[in-house]
């Protein structure tokens, strides 16, 4: 069984959602390294851990650079000429570098920067920004004062929203334990490691590196099942625990920008897919997009999405090239498989995308299937 079917407003992005969420929740890479010695650190039990990432909502004030690594062993991918270091092709590719100022959960800033652009995402209290070099472009969003979301989500995610989406797969699937303490932007961190039981999974290990004085996620690892180095990578490069000037944290929309706003109360992000939903739990969640429409067809044959830019459309193209002709009792399709991620798209323009085993993804095309 793979369990009920989630609608969810909050996936990222309409294509690839699929393939951008499965990584957004397990993320891995390999220019981060640890060259110190294990540092000294008093004893801490997986239990007790985990109880720190899981309170670490609470993060203290911080400055810092993360750096995001993907090699997920993907076909090559089109250069679409492209400069946003958030479009699609960008975040399945290659090092991200997002720089931090974050005074708390209301009040922070991310800088993406890119080939001679930068991508902002502000939040004050009640308002959030996105603001874009590129096309100059600002958007406002009206946020509910309660809410503790890191919106609008169009940024590489940060360890410690990494760790949040990971521990949320922790239950008796998962094995905890705590391997040799390491160093982490010059901090001591202890390395907590969660290793999925079930086979079906292709996620080997995660290794969470939890800063020792303040037990805030320095670092998040994924290695694929099997594999000896990372698949995917987020963590600090530097990190300093201060409050943020207040320049750094005030947002103004540069002349000439192009202004629009939006309204988050309602839960839906920019670019989320609405269609969007879940099969599945925890190592074996599946993310369904029934209408993305685009079919998997010939090999040579173009691409369309429904709303789509043309980087998603030649994106999509490249991986639907690479995949594999596969059938079953739910249909046809085209299944692509990389060490850490699977994605089945069918011939009738489903998508189905997980760190699972292909059969995982034919069980739940056959759940989605019978649930028509």
């Amino acid at each position: 069984m793979l369990g009920p079917v989630k609608r969810s407003r909050r996936v990222r992005w309409a294509v690839p959602a699929g393939v951008v969420v499965v990584i957004g929740g397990v993320m891995a890479g390999s220019l981060i390294t640890d060259a110190q010695a294990a540092p000294a650190l008093p004893a801490r039990t997986p239990a007790q851990l985990l109880a720190e990432v899981a309170g670490s909502s609470t993060v203290p004030p911080l400055t810092g650079t993360v750096v995001e690594t993907a090699s997920l062993g993907l076909p090559s991918l089109p250069d679409t000429g492209g400069s946003s270091a958030t479009s699609p092709t960008s975040l399945l590719t290659g090092s991200h570098t997002v720089k931090v100022w974050y005074a708390s959960a209301q009040r922070f800033r991310l800088a993406i920067p890119g080939s001679l652009t930068e991508t902002d995402v502000i939040r004050d209290g009640s308002t959030a920004w996105l603001w874009q070099s590129a096309a100059n472009t600002v958007t406002k969003f009206s946020v509910p004062a309660h809410s503790s979301q890191p919106v609008p989500q169009t940024a590489p995610l940060t360890p410690q929203q990494a760790a949040q989406q990971v521990l949320a797969k922790v239950g008796p699937t998962t094995a905890v334990s705590v391997q040799s303490n390491v160093m982490v932007a010059g901090q001591a961190a202890y390395e907590l490691v969660l290793a999925p039981k079930d086979s079906r999974s292709l996620v080997g290990q995660v290794r969470i590196a939890v800063d020792g004085a303040n037990g805030v996620p320095l670092r998040l690892e994924v290695l694929a099942r099997g594999a000896t180095s990372p698949a995917f990578q987020v963590g600090y490069t530097s990190i300093a625990f201060v409050t943020p000037a207040s320049a750094d944290l005030n947002f103004t929309p540069p002349p000439g920008a192009k202004v629009s706003q939006a309204d988050m109360s309602g839960g839906q992000q920019q670019g989320a897919a609405p269609d969007a939903s879940t099969i599945g739990s925890g190592w074996l969640t599946v993310v369904d997009l029934p209408s993305t429409g685009l079919t998997s067809g010939p090999s040579t044959a173009p691409v369309s999405v429904n709303g789509g830019s043309g980087e998603s459309s030649a994106l999509l193209h490249t991986l639907l090239s690479s995949a594999a002709k596969v059938s079953g009792s739910w249909g046809s399709g085209r299944l692509l498989r990389t060490s850490l991620v699977s994605v089945l798209i069918t011939d009738s323009g489903r998508m189905f995308a997980g760190a699972v085993q292909p059969s995982v993804l034919y069980a739940a095309a056959s759940q989605a299937a019978a649930g028509k």
